[in-house]
């Protein structure tokens, strides 16, 4: 068994309020080490990293950093799939309401993980005192809620500081949440552990974040206004990105999607990660599978396992990647762009006067362990194994058929999936309609494309230290350090062409085109367009320029849930 905390999570509360609502949990198997102490300071912790895989779903907080950005859209496809009472929309439009469910929920999710943090403190701190043990525990959990309060504030302007269960959370904004943060981070950065790996907070971890936080420094203490970057903020990511460098016990990832694959826990690129390792109903796949045609099955032996034609990248996001490479295909030219792992006959390109109801002898035979699905940005038709009238797969001498996809919601499945670039609300809102990104593998261990999956969902790696530490270089000036940076990282993908050539160049504007090809779909696009100054940009659907939606609106059940304390908890402006 695999030594990872495993529970159940049965129900959650919010933060707000005078104590920690207790939360009820069934243990369902027990990988916990030790007895005694060692078993209470397990039972600490597990419940607060124990959450984090829920918190980050995609209908929670990935989804609500992805979605306002301009790296996807998501609309009602045929008119009612998705439309889930409009948030998608109003999060993509940048009209959030404070009713808004995705909001909600996230808002929920990170605010109960918060709580269990605070629990955990309380538990640990009087066992610290004479078990080291429980000192390092204590030292992950402090990080751990320091990292939730970041992204609190950079979502909502907020952090809450709380360091009892029995008393109300005081809420902290602008530089009072930026100090709080920081003098958390750096009261653990020299004493926490180095070796715990991905899935837990390490010194690693903490410069990351430390790092992460002067870089957005100046928009925290900012949000509406024009972000002012301190050279006090840019040495601060220096140094602690060099910190991070200058361990050397990270490398960059020879191949860039091993980043994302079922045994990516001990990719030396992964600093800090949700860890999951196919033991849990938790450890899910929504990161893998919400993009994907839902007419595609990425798994020949899960039957079950199918995408759900969820968001795709907007035609905006697409073009920084043909303007960038010009006349050459950005599948020839980048290798993070694309991974063709279907081997598909040149004779077979082609569909050319093909349908699925002719093409019955154009396939591929594959063993059902040897498939994978293309990974990357997805245009056109995909290839996928193919289920018959009583919803079996094909199969053929020693595995699999794998055929062009057929669109499964048409009449005898007359159509093939064919991904376009268009995509908007109304005109281009079909199931098939938009590129799609398949950047985690469907894990090999959930049996329905769902649950039990082995990929830890990433987030904070070793490419972005050089990414940020380019960004401070630049900001300071040092326009030939962060070029040296951005073209190191670049030319470290060495395991597969076409590696990048070497940028000539650096400016702003570079810069963060490179962080979008570098990090897209992993949370960072929404920040990075505030940082940059584009969020007031306008892209497909999209024209607000509010400066006020840059924050997302508290949830008015919140709200309502600290009106025995008036005042306690306002509304963010705009909303």
């Amino acid at each position: 068994m695999k030594n990872k905390f495993i529970i159940a999570l049965l129900t959650i509360s919010s933060l707000i309020g005078a104590s920690c609502t207790d939360l009820e949990e069934e243990v369902l198997d027990e990988s916990l080490t030790g007895s005694g102490q060692s078993e209470a300071i397990s039972g600490a912790i597990a419940p607060a990293y124990g959450l984090m895989p829920q918190t980050f779903r995609h209908t929670r907080y990935f989804g609500l950093q992805l979605i306002p950005s301009d790296e996807a859209i998501l609309p009602a496809r045929g008119g009612d799939q998705w439309y889930d009472g409009g948030r998608f929309l109003e999060l993509h439009t940048h009209k959030t309401t404070a009713s808004n469910g995705l909001v909600g929920d996230a808002w929920n999710y990170l605010t109960t993980n918060i709580s269990r943090t605070v629990t955990a403190i309380e538990v640990l701190t009087p066992l610290a005192e004479t078990n080291t043990e429980a000192q390092e525990a204590l030292y992950e959990m402090k990080a751990l809620r320091a990292y939730l309060n970041m992204l609190m504030l950079d979502s909502w302007g907020i952090a809450f500081k709380k360091e009892s269960s029995s008393e109300m959370s005081e809420i902290l904004r602008t530089q009072d949440a930026i100090a709080y943060i920081e003098s958390e981070f750096t009261s653990v950065v020299d004493v926490i552990n180095t070796d715990k790996g991905p899935g837990r907070m390490t010194q690693a971890a903490v410069w990351g974040f430390l790092a992460k936080l002067h870089l957005n420094a100046a928009v925290y203490r900012d949000p509406y206004g024009t972000p002012s970057f301190t050279t006090e903020d840019m040495d601060k990511v220096i140094e602690y990105t060099d910190h991070i460098i200058n361990s050397g016990d990270f490398v960059i990832s020879p191949e860039y999607f091993d980043l994302f694959n079922d045994d990516n826990h001990d990719n030396k690129e992964l600093i800090f990660a949700l860890d999951q390792r196919g033991i849990l109903n938790n450890d899910h796949s929504r990161w893998a599978y919400w993009s994907i045609s839902g007419s595609m099955f990425p798994r020949p032996e899960y039957p079950n396992a199918d995408g759900t034609d969820g968001p795709a990248i907007t035609p905006d996001f697409y073009r920084t990647w043909t303007e960038a490479y010009g006349n050459v295909d950005p599948a020839e030219a980048d290798a993070r762009f694309y991974q063709k792992n279907v081997a598909v006959p040149a004779a077979f390109e082609d569909l050319t006067g093909y349908t699925p109801q002719n093409d019955q002898d154009r396939y591929l035979c594959v063993a059902a362990e040897d498939f994978e699905i293309d990974r990357g940005i997805l245009r056109g038709t995909p290839w996928a194994p193919r289920k018959d009238a009583d919803g079996n797969f094909y199969t053929c001498d020693g595995g699999y058929r794998i055929y062009a996809v057929g669109e499964r919601r048409e009449a005898s499945m007359e159509y093939y999936v064919n991904h376009t670039l268009d995509i908007d609300f109304t005109g281009n809102n079909g199931y098939a309609s938009g590129y799609r990104v398949s950047k985690y593998q469907f894990s090999h261990t959930s049996d329905n494309g769902n649950n039990y999956s082995s990929v830890d969902l990433v987030l904070l790696r070793y490419a972005e230290i050089y990414l940020m530490r380019a960004e401070a270089r630049l900001r300071k000036g040092d326009n030939a350090g962060a070029l040296a940076d951005v073209n190191l990282m670049r030319s470290a993908r060495t395991a597969r062409a076409p590696i990048p050539a070497a940028l000539q160049a650096i400016d702003l504007d570079i810069m963060y085109r490179e962080r979008g090809f570098e990090l897209y779909w992993e949370m960072s696009r929404r920040t990075d367009m505030i940082r940059f100054g584009r969020y007031e940009d306008r892209w497909t659907e999209k024209t607000d320029t509010d400066v006020r939606h840059r924050l997302f609106p508290i949830p008015q059940a919140a709200i309502d849930g600290s009106s025995n304390a008036p005042g306690y908890l306002e509304q963010n402006p705009g909303y």
